[in-house]
């Protein structure tokens, strides 16, 4: 029998039938960063590459009985947290992450594209913040999610409150905050690394022309995939964003809608698609 030897990352996350975000999303970043993906589906999206309808949660029971067979049989190197639906599902994961505390957690919870669900919403945001921020070693966020995030704990202001709001994060216990998106000069894009220290790394990029679903997913799970392999975060956080871009330069209109992250456009360019 061989042994294993591929890096195991357990994700937490949504089941989206198109494949743009969630677990199926991925699932094929990690198979690209050459590490191996075990999965617990948190929540069932309806949905197709121009929008999500409606979302069906997991009970929590299914979500810790899928997470303890997979934790008792695999050596895990890396849990990535997406989408997770309701404040029991936050719950149970938290639970579930305390007892691995060595194993890096990255947090992308896709706060802005899931749908909305009222006071529910901030119920999630309180819990995310007292229970997973604590645990985590990186939290993936575009600007408006974590200014939706920091009213948990300050009120809403029309001031730039960036270097506040991943102070606070900080402080709350994550390790690292990534904000993606941020603008900058001559139209491009701007992903900013942040620790307690202040920023660590400040990247710049070309924004690429279209619409995107799935380009937060796939930097997220490209990050833990490093981690996994034994990166340090910034490093880490350097050659997600490089696959990331390439994978979004490739991207593909699978439908109507939004343009999908091509996570295989290496094999293509190698030549190894089926003839």
């Amino acid at each position: 029998m061989q042994n294993q030897t591929s890096p195991l990352i357990l994700t937490f996350g949504v089941s989206d039938p198109v494949g743009a975000i969630g677990i199926q999303a991925d699932l094929a970043s990690f198979a690209a960063m050459g590490c191996h993906g075990a999965s617990v589906i948190t929540a069932i999206l309806i949905s197709d590459t121009a929008r999500i309808e409606d979302i069906q949660h997991i009970d929590t029971d299914w979500i810790m009985d899928q997470a303890r067979m997979v934790l008792e049989d695999m050596p895990i190197a890396a849990f990535k947290v997406g989408a997770l639906g309701s404040v029991e599902n936050i719950s149970v994961l938290a639970e579930i992450a305390s007892d691995y505390p060595d194993i890096p957690l990255i947090l992308d919870p896709f706060i802005s594209g899931m749908p909305d669900q009222g006071m529910e919403n901030e119920d999630m945001l309180l819990a995310m913040r007292e229970l997973l921020l604590p645990q985590t070693t990186l939290f993936l966020a575009s600007a408006t999610e974590l200014n939706l995030l920091a009213e948990t704990w300050r009120d809403p202001s029309a001031a730039d409150m960036l270097a506040a709001d991943a102070k606070e994060i900080s402080e709350l216990g994550c390790q690292y905050l990534f904000l993606t998106g941020t603008p900058c000069p001559l139209g491009d894009v701007a992903n900013t690394l942040y620790s307690a220290s202040g920023v660590v790394r400040h990247d710049v990029w070309q924004r690429l022309p279209g619409a995107f679903s799935g380009a937060g997913s796939t930097l997220s799970a490209a990050i833990a995939s490093m981690l996994a392999t034994g990166l340090d975060v910034p490093e880490a956080a350097l050659e997600a964003q490089e696959f990331t871009m390439a994978a979004l330069s490739h991207a593909q209109r699978m439908g109507m809608g939004k343009l999908i992250p091509d996570r295989y456009f290496w094999a293509r360019e190698s030549g190894l698609q089926h003839p």
